[in-house]
């Protein structure tokens, strides 16, 4: 099975360098012909490569902008850190009014579901006692993390949806209540990362996602920003009531958000890829015991440090913190909160809010009959053996064990390692134009072009 992928190589701009293939933490790429490659069966999206390519050769696959308004009731589902984004003295009276400006019908943040998603999340851990530690639903990069690289954890994921979807629901209904078709309706999220594009294209546990679109997070606070900057300072935005989120609902995006407001009585909240996969090596060889939740997430300091943040992670998320300091303040002088008004759907939420069980698709399976899988696993391991073990990258695979499961998969040639290479040619097996033709189809022919003076 296939997984829809939202991060994209354009390969007319793509200059090999490789350094997408050292950094991705589940080895999903390689280099071939001097461009480099996804291996979509290993890919989650995470969007570590999209950090680093120097020549910004890889793309987010998101919809048009002004697909939202061809519905009559467009409603723009924000995360919270989208309100992050902005400099202090800009409100979110003020970011509302201006996407009204923009076209949209109607705004809500995905996060006035945070409190329905954790009472959903509660009820199945009550009525699953024997499955922990349960492992958050939230970030769908560390779901697909643990689909391919930890198939046996799999069953702990909580099958809940995630807060995005749970709003989607509740705009959809409150707008059809009102007497408006589904036909009139549009629903656009602001992603802030591209693993969220692939959950709304093809969500985990679910046929099909009722998001109507997603809009990239950086490209919406670029046309924000400047519509605010051309009203300028005179502008009077139009005061908007019950936008409110409570202090609770605005901080679970964050890293800590999630276990900040959990029962479970021990619990562990870990953001970065590297620091989820070593945790979660520790958990899958039993080093760890007794951990009844996890908040994981891929981004360093949690969306507020996805990858179309426009502003530092930590002054996102200094502003988030701040924001909820005043809807706190508020709280606590009788205001209710814009999450508060869901109440009269959490019923009809919660019993919708379940998933299908998440599927393991291992980015190891090696073959589909068992017998000939065990037959290339054994055939990796002589060759491992055998190769340098100095994960060079020079072959176009990350690692030496990368390259020796492309081999037995078919992927690959033997002779692309350059150790293996220089071996032959000087055993006589091989010439140096065969060895030049090898080292062109992985990097190209015009790496090196003449002489090179020093």
């Amino acid at each position: 099975m296939a997984f829809y992928h939202a991060l994209q190589i354009e390969e007319p701009s793509c200059i090999g360098c490789s350094r997408c293939m050292k950094i991705c933490p589940t080895e999903a790429i390689r280099i071939h012909g001097g461009k480099a490659a996804i291996q979509e069966h290993r890919c989650i999206d995470c969007g570590k490569c999209y950090e680093v390519c120097p020549a910004q050769a890889i793309a987010i696959k998101d919809d048009d902008f002004e697909a939202f308004k061809k519905y009559p009731h467009s409603v723009a589902l924000l995360p919270a850190v989208f309100m992050g984004q902005f400099p202090d003295e800009i409100s979110v009276s003020q970011v509302y009014a201006t996407l009204y400006e923009l076209g949209f019908a109607h705004v809500m943040e995905v996060e006035s579901a945070a409190m329905i998603y954790k009472e959903a999340k509660e009820r199945y851990a009550r009525e699953h006692p024997d499955v922990r530690p349960l492992i958050s639903s939230f970030c769908p990069a560390i779901v697909r993390l643990v689909q391919i690289k930890y198939p046996s954890l799999t069953e702990n994921i909580v099958p809940i949806k995630a807060p995005l979807d749970l709003s989607a629901m509740y705009a959809l209904e409150e707008l059809q209540s009102r007497g408006i078709p589904r036909e009139e309706i549009g629903l656009f999220y602001v992603t802030p990362c591209a693993a969220k594009v692939s959950a709304v294209k093809a969500p985990v546990g679910e046929e099909k996602s009722i998001i109507d679109g997603v809009i990239n997070m950086n490209s919406l606070f670029n046309r924000v920003y400047k519509r605010m900057k051309d009203n300028g300072k005179n502008h009077q935005y139009k005061p908007l009531t019950r936008q409110r989120l409570s202090a609770d609902a605005i901080l679970s995006t964050l890293t800590n958000g999630e276990r900040r407001i959990c029962t479970a009585k021990r619990s562990y909240s870990i953001d970065g890829i590297e620091n989820v996969m070593d945790f979660l090596d520790k958990l899958e060889n039993d080093e760890v015991e007794g951990v009844e939740f996890l908040e994981l997430r891929a981004c360093d300091q949690s969306c507020a440090g996805a990858l179309l943040s426009v502003d530092n992670r930590f002054l996102c998320g200094e502003r988030m913190y701040a924001r909820a300091r005043k809807a706190a303040e508020r709280e606590r002088n009788g205001e209710m909160a814009r999450d508060r008004e869901m109440e009269k759907y959490q019923d009809y939420l919660i019993e919708h809010s379940t998933v299908d069980e998440v599927e393991p698709r291992s980015m190891m399976v090696l073959d589909s009959d068992i017998g000939k899988a065990l037959e290339k696993m054994e055939r990796i391991e002589k060759m491992k053996v055998h190769l340098p073990q100095i994960d060079c990258g020079v072959c176009g695979a990350p690692t030496c064990e990368a390259f020796a499961t492309d081999v037995v998969c078919d992927r690959a040639h033997l002779e692309q390692c350059v150790f293996y290479r220089l071996h032959l040619e000087a055993k006589g097996k091989m010439t140096l134009h065969e060895g030049r033709t090898n080292m062109y189809a992985v990097w190209g022919d015009d790496r090196i072009s003449g002489e090179i003076e020093v």
